[in-house]
């Protein structure tokens, strides 16, 4: 998202984007860069803040407001869904420091509304993805379809990863990833474990036909906490499986779910239950459209079109 502002030519007014795993020096280095922000900003700036970020947001909302500034929040994360490290009203009570709201998506707007946050509002619709790295579209689709899951693989976010043997089907499921315990799989005719790749690697070398958007307890439907927060959430690994050039399987309920079925890009489901019927049914010349669909909303998130048109948005609002 920096990348993309830097592109555009906003201007950091804090400190250059760092990655630290001492969390004192984290610290020292997040509240420097919060004084920095307070020192430089103007009035009539408009100040782009990535939420959650946490202890300081309602404080750097505040001192935009007092030297004369708006505020625009980039949502990508809600504390009171997954982790619950505030509870719905607080949050609510935090957003409602902002001029404008950019949130993942349009169940996520509905939501924050129905809370009683009428801050005005626009969707991201899916990550941008950047990334140099070009897939390569060389694999033809067989009768057993390849399907792809990569990410992180605990079992407390993807328990279903570990029930799928006691499910009957015709299709490959390819994991990657870190944190997967493969030894205990033990039905590996349909099934394969390839370790972790960057995400460049990922991009440059996958070999499959479908990216997977799936989380949670179960293969028959999405529940837990990261199961039912795909209703309101847009994961990374949509914009990645874009990126490799896969058409996406995804839950009916999920947030995206529209999304897939507006652009054509793959097939939602309520159950992998019911995967082997819908691959079934699949034609060659649908499957290519979809490809073909892929290719376009992957030269979209390498351009950053979908945050470059929400920022647009964005301030249109405000200048009215």
């Amino acid at each position: 998202m920096e990348q993309i502002m830097h592109d555009l030519g906003y201007q950091n007014i804090g400190l250059p984007r760092a990655v630290c795993s001492n969390k004192v020096f984290g610290f020292v280095i997040t509240l420097v860069s919060m004084i920095k922000v307070c020192f430089n900003l103007r009035p009539g700036d408009i100040l782009v803040i990535q939420y959650p970020l946490k202890k300081y947001y309602t404080l750097l909302c505040n001192i935009a407001h007092c030297r004369g500034g708006k505020i625009i929040t980039m949502i990508h994360d809600l504390g009171s869904f997954r982790r619950k490290k505030l509870t719905i009203p607080q949050e609510i009570d935090r957003l409602r420091h902002s001029d404008y709201l950019i949130t993942l998506n349009d169940s996520m707007s509905e939501w924050l509304q129905s809370q009683g946050c009428e801050v005005p509002k626009g969707s991201l619709k899916i990550w941008d993805y950047l990334s140099s790295a070009f897939a390569v579209d060389s694999r033809e689709p067989v009768s057993a379809y390849t399907v792809i899951y990569a990410g992180a693989l605990n079992s407390n976010k993807n328990r279903f990863l570990y029930e799928l043997d006691s499910l009957p089907r015709r299709w490959h499921l390819s994991v990657y990833g870190k944190g997967f315990e493969a030894d205990r799989i033990s039905g590996k005719d349909y099934f394969s474990y390839n370790g972790f790749l960057s995400a460049d690697q990922l991009i440059s070398s996958v070999r499959g036909d479908f990216g997977l958007v799936w989380d949670g307890d179960s293969y028959s439907t999405c529940i837990g906490n990261y199961g039912e927060y795909l209703q309101y959430n847009n994961p990374h690994k949509v914009s990645l499986y874009v990126r490799c050039h896969l058409p996406l399987i995804i839950w009916e309920k999920a947030a995206l779910a529209s999304f897939v079925k507006e652009e054509g890009i793959g097939i939602c489901i309520n159950s992998l239950e019911e995967l082997d019927d819908v691959l079934s049914m699949l034609s060659s010349s649908d499957y290519q459209k979809m490809k073909e669909n892929v290719g376009r909303i992957s030269s979209r998130l390498s351009e950053g079109y979908y945050f470059r048109q929400a920022l647009s948005d964005a301030i249109g609002c405000l200048s009215e």
